[in-house]
């Protein structure tokens, strides 16, 4: 009863006769605040007091509550303004959404506001590079090793753990041994770079999730050295980020959201990347509201399919799912080879193993229960 007299606000016909005491005093006061306060009030209001309330919420409320709670202050009460005082960063409760905010202001934070907002990105991106970083290597060096081995190993590459298991079938009592009629091995080990993964990004106000996300992965996609990583943004231009890659809080300013939208300037800048087809995996992530020609861009894209590259179309690589898509070119792009879904990070890793392996990336999707755009379409 407690819990509803907070929702509904102690108006008279809420109905509980709930008295509140304690923290749920503060807890009350905080949420009227912002519930209760006309929407857009919140650009009047001084850096100071807002930053006492992102303390109240911090302190009696749980972590995934104030991060709607920020989200919604936001949105209701116009906070962005106040989002470039330090002092106000330093109360805020960093995560995904936060960071997605600032990449969207981050041409007009002021000098005196630029360090502690690159501090508050780069808290956000650690954990997500954490928290992503072991499975992605993990997934991505073992289809690589896949990749490498071979039936037809020289003596000196056969695996010999690996192949005992192959041919367990094969054991002969009588011999006390195994008669190894397939082997397994690797191919002879080699330095050079087995795989390129191209990460185009559209910089549109909807991708803002999918740029965070994508610039932690090509962080952890650069580190490995057997792979080769490029990362390119891109609205009505296209600049190529892979230089700064390594960190994803450069990254992450070097974006401008927003702007028109040039996919085919986009693929056909990517186009010129890929030396080798079939060790190339394009990413294209992006909602495929295509500003420029339609029709290039999908003539571009079948060329890259038709060379032998593997390309998928994601809408989104955000906990958040799909946003608005254009639902006719995605199914346009599925038709000739080129699947389109979104990915939440924690699938990604997968992912890019299946695109290694060279698998269905649709029936990949459909194996994760993700609706591709092409069953969309047919649906």
């Amino acid at each position: 009863m407690t819990r509803w007299r907070l929702v509904l606000g102690g108006e008279e016909a809420d109905g509980t006769d709930v008295e509140l005491s304690g923290d749920d005093v503060q807890r009350d006061q905080a949420l009227s605040e912002l519930y209760d306060a006309r929407r857009g009030s919140g650009s009047g209001r001084s850096a100071p007091r807002v930053a006492r309330w992102l303390g109240d919420i911090r302190t009696y409320f749980p972590s995934s509550v104030v991060q709607v709670m920020q989200a919604d202050a936001m949105q209701r009460l116009g906070l962005h303004e106040l989002l470039l005082e330090p002092e106000l960063m330093e109360a805020v409760q960093p995560d995904v959404g936060l960071v997605s905010t600032l990449v969207g202001l981050n041409r007009v934070i002021p000098e005196r506001s630029r360090a502690t907002a690159r501090a508050v990105v780069r808290t956000v991106t650690d954990q997500l590079e954490e928290r992503l970083r072991a499975e992605t290597v993990q997934a991505v060096t073992g289809a690589l090793d896949r990749a490498a081995r071979t039936r037809r190993p020289r003596p000196s590459d056969i695996d010999w753990g690996r192949t005992i298991a192959a041919n367990l079938e094969h054991y002969l009592p009588e011999h006390r041994t195994v008669i190894p009629e397939r082997l397994v091995g690797h191919a002879r080990r080699t330095t050079r770079v087995q795989r390129h993964v191209v990460l185009c990004i559209d910089q549109s106000g909807s991708m803002a999730e999918s740029i965070v996300y994508s610039s932690v992965f090509g962080a952890v996609l650069a580190s490995l050295r057997s792979v080769a990583t490029s990362l390119v943004v891109f609205d009505t231009e296209v600049v190529d980020l892979t230089a700064e890659m390594t960190d994803p809080v450069d990254v992450l300013f070097g974006v401008q959201l927003g702007g028109g939208t040039d996919i085919n300037r986009a693929i056909a800048y990517c186009q010129g990347l890929i030396a080798t087809p079939a060790e190339t995996i394009f990413v294209l992530i992006s909602d495929l509201y295509e500003g420029g020609i339609a029709e290039e861009m999908l003539r571009r894209s079948a060329e890259i399919v038709g060379s032998g590259a593997t390309m998928v179309a994601l809408l989104a690589l955000s906990d958040s799912g799909a946003p608005s898509y254009d639902a006719e070119h995605a199914a346009a792009l599925a038709e000739i080879g080129v699947p389109a879904f979104a990915c939440t990070p924690d699938l990604f890793p997968d992912l890019m193993a299946a695109a290694i392996d060279r698998r269905d990336l649709s029936q990949w999707a459909a194996s994760h229960d993700i609706v591709t755009a092409h069953s969309t379409a047919t649906d």
